[in-house]
């Protein structure tokens, strides 16, 4: 019987630390990234790939407002759309060379996805998700009094537009995603957390909110009863005391232990925090198993040697 896997894809395998994030530079990553999945897709499994888009997003946005003048804007939800289309289109195409480049005859396709999210999710009431560029105070409370947005100063580096992140109710193509899958076509959905839409009256009306990429992706394997569920990001485990000379790498942790590292604030909230607590949503809600490690390692992970397994 096929293996099932879903493949969180973390920003940084696009734009790694210290780049620009050019055209070269993400396909060239994204490379990387798809020799490894498409070794493991060699090994009998079955893939679906999920990804973020935050740099991305972020220079969306940026072009976006510096083109005001000339063009037509993009709101924040239209900007996760054309992500999505731009970075599964990277991705489609370092794929489909990897995998031929091992013999492996496979269809890769991107799925546009949205995300059905409550207007009345607290997160709406406290937006804490920056996005988008720095400004000085002038020009943050310029925005602020005529455009709405909630500011807030970042890390003494300038001032950044903050929106909410609510939690992913219902995946809208996750009965397209599947018979994509069924067909036997690697797929690429969810990009960014997914589009955040909320229903109104029937209507469909895009949400300026950012979803947790990691949220929603543990939401789609639990519906998809994947076998594994991979997060790939710049760190090859998780790890308590990071950064401290009391630096402990986690290898295999069960689920009830990882809730109280998690609780004792060992993962910090912008980095591995929403990764650890994913990884716990998916072994909760019924999920078998869980690796959090780089796509350098995800071979040596697949075999026990590396990265964070979470199990029940």
């Amino acid at each position: 019987m096929t293996k099932k896997a879903l493949i969180a894809v973390g920003g940084n395998s696009l734009i790694r630390a210290g780049e620009r994030g050019t055209l070269d530079e993400q396909m060239a990553n994204a490379k990387a990234t798809a020799k490894s999945i498409a070794k493991m897709i060699k090994l009998g499994w079955e893939v679906v790939v999920t990804h973020g888009n935050g740099p991305q997003a972020g220079a969306a946005l940026i072009r976006s407002e510096r083109a005001k003048a000339e063009v037509y804007t993009h709101t924040l939800d239209m900007c996760v759309a054309t992500t999505q289309s731009e970075i599964g289109y990277i991705l489609q195409k370092a794929l489909r060379y990897e995998l031929k480049e091992l013999g492996i005859d496979k269809q890769v396709t991107c799925v546009p996805t949205m995300v059905e999210v409550d207007e009345n999710d607290p997160a709406y009431q406290k937006p804490a998700k920056p996005i988008g560029p720095f400004y000085t105070k002038k020009e943050a409370q310029a925005k602020e009094r005529s455009l709405g947005w909630d500011i807030v100063e970042d890390s003494s580096r300038g001032y950044r537009r903050v929106v909410a992140s609510p939690e992913p109710k219902k995946i809208v193509e996750f009965d397209i995603i599947k018979s994509v899958i069924d067909m036997g076509i690697v797929t690429i959905a969810l990009g960014g957390g997914g589009v955040p839409i909320v229903r109104k009256d029937g209507e469909i009306i895009g949400s300026e909110a950012v979803i947790d990429k990691d949220r929603s992706s543990a939401l789609l394997a639990g519906l998809l009863d994947v076998d594994l569920f991979i997060i790939s990001t710049d760190a090859d485990r998780a790890y308590l005391n990071f950064k401290k000379k009391n630096e402990t790498g986690l290898d295999e942790v069960q689920v009830d232990q990882m809730q109280k590292y998690f609780e004792e604030g060992h993962f910090a909230p912008g980095s591995m925090g929403p990764k650890v607590e994913s990884s716990i949503r998916f072994i909760r809600n019924g999920g078998k198993h869980c690796i959090i490690t780089t796509y350098e390692h995800l071979m040596d992970a697949l075999e026990g040697k590396a990265g964070t397994h979470l199990i029940p």
